[in-house]
């Protein structure tokens, strides 16, 4: 019996003993395995480079993360900041791809402004950029100005020409303007806005010669004959010296007290124009008629007492003589965008096959979809406002704004269009469509005076196709 058992100890102990040797190589092994994972097929994609952004599922190694040697060189911590980033400096190129024998891909990307450089992975389709990347617009279409011509370089020393707008493409870099003096002349061709920051971009070509031309930064762009000066960009216009034969004096009233609020002069282009004669149609050197500057030169904070009190002012106006505008106090809000609700089904599958066959109550599982309660801004969506809408935003400072409320939220856009694209797991492209929830925009806003800031939800709904548009010209009145 001794004996027996003596047996079974020792085949139990040596069982335990090569149970303990199993355990000790299994991690060993399973790490061999991983290092076995070698590169089969590198290319470069050329002309199929594209422009990306990190969706911070995986990070960048200096060769394929599963490959014998990889060092990390941007963490996954790293690529979620870099992915949720609003500057265009960390945006990344996809410049070359790289199979392994496990079926994977992987792409060699390098940061925009150059600091970051590596191989991700990119999912298991060639050029789908899934995983650790997705596809990016750096720039949308913006609305173009309404005068094209006669730009000049504020400072042809620092205010210089890009290839692209900076950061947008990889390898931008600036444009020599040998030969160029400051009254050259530019005229404009193309307007872009940054998709990250929102900056506006005009394209300038040299009129004197069209082989210095290139994207110049904006600033809030060419709006009017009043404007002068905007971003990089100026219009040098110079009226003649005011006197009593061609100028006439402004002066803005209090409407109440009919005190002086402040006053402005308008002087025409005319140079054979006498006293006393009748302004009309006149025009001054920035092309404004006095009906223009009564409007551009209104103090801040105040408004014209009544929709015809310009007209009104402007009426038999002569030269030597002073047009009287009566005033009234007001302040102007400004729109949040937020999103309400986030539907994320489609109606119909592409004609190419690729995603499922869906109809209205089907879910979409895109990447990163929108959440409620999300910021939403000019890079966002192709919102506009109608100008009843905008003119309603203004009264007096006390008084509340909710008699509004219908024009305002009947002002916006219907299912506007996204500027952002979306993807599912197949690589399938996406955009969202929104729409005004105006029963919630007249209760957040009820109680609100004019100047207060307003604040409007919107659903939002995913439709198939990539996010295209043209962001909206006046945005004025988003906070």
């Amino acid at each position: 019996m001794r004996s027996i058992l003596a047996k079974s100890l020792y085949v139990g102990l040596a069982a335990l003993s090569l149970g303990g040797v199993a355990n000790s190589v299994i991690a060993p092994t399973t790490a061999n395995a991983a290092s076995k994972a070698k590169i089969v097929s590198k290319v470069s994609l050329g002309k199929d480079g594209q422009n990306v952004q990190l969706t911070g599922k995986n990070a960048i190694y200096t060769k394929p993360g599963t490959v014998n040697g990889a060092k990390r060189v941007v963490s996954k911590a790293k690529a979620k900041n870099l992915a949720a980033s609003k500057r265009s400096a960390d945006y990344f190129r996809a410049y070359h791809m790289a199979l392994t024998n496990r079926g994977t891909v992987y792409y060699k990307v390098v940061s925009m402004n150059g600091k970051y450089r590596g191989y991700i992975y990119g999912g298991r389709v060639q050029k789908a950029f899934t995983g650790g990347v997705q596809e990016a617009t750096t720039t949308h279409k913006a609305t173009m100005p309404t005068r094209t011509t006669g730009f000049h370089l504020r400072n042809v020393n620092k205010n210089t020409l890009w290839t692209a707008p900076k950061n947008t493409e990889y390898k931008a870099h600036r444009v020599s303007l040998y030969g160029l003096n400051k009254n050259d002349t530019f005229k404009v061709s193309k307007a872009v806005t940054k998709s990250k920051e929102g900056t506006l971009y005009y394209y300038v070509t040299a009129e004197s010669d069209s082989s210095i031309s290139g994207w110049i930064y904006a600033g809030e762009g060419y709006k009017d004959a009043t404007t002068t000066e905007f971003g990089g960009l100026t219009v040098n216009v110079a009226d003649q010296a005011a006197t009593n034969d061609n100028s006439v004096t402004i002066q803005y009233r209090d409407a109440k007290t009919k005190a002086e609020v402040a006053k402005a002069t308008w002087t025409t282009a005319d140079k054979k124009t006498v006293a006393g004669q009748a302004v009309n149609d006149a025009k001054n050197a920035s092309g404004q008629t006095l009906t223009d500057v009564l409007k551009s030169k209104l103090p801040s904070g105040y408004r014209a007492q009544s929709d015809t009190t310009i007209a009104d002012a402007v009426k038999g106006a002569s030269y030597g003589n002073t047009v009287y505008v009566d005033i009234m106090a007001a302040a102007t809000s400004k729109i949040s965008m937020a999103v309400g609700n986030v539907m994320n089904t489609v109606s119909a599958a592409p004609s190419d096959g690729k995603a499922p066959k869906a109809d209205a109550t089907t879910a979409v599982d895109v990447i990163n979809p929108l959440k409620k309660g999300a910021k939403l801004t000019g890079k966002d969506v192709q919102m506009a406002l109608s100008a009843d809408a905008i003119k309603a935003l203004t009264g007096e400072p006390t008084a509340t704004v909710s008699s509004k409320l219908g024009v305002i939220a009947g002002g916006f856009t219907t299912g506007a269009k996204g500027l952002q694209t979306y993807k599912d797991k197949a690589g399938v492209e996406y955009h969202y469509e929104f729409s005004i929830d105006a029963t919630s925009f007249t209760g957040d806003n009820w109680n609100k005076h004019f100047g207060d800031e307003l604040k409007a939800t919107f659903t939002a709904q995913l439709v198939l196709g990539k996010g295209t548009g043209t962001t909206t010209g006046d945005n004025s009145w988003q906070a």
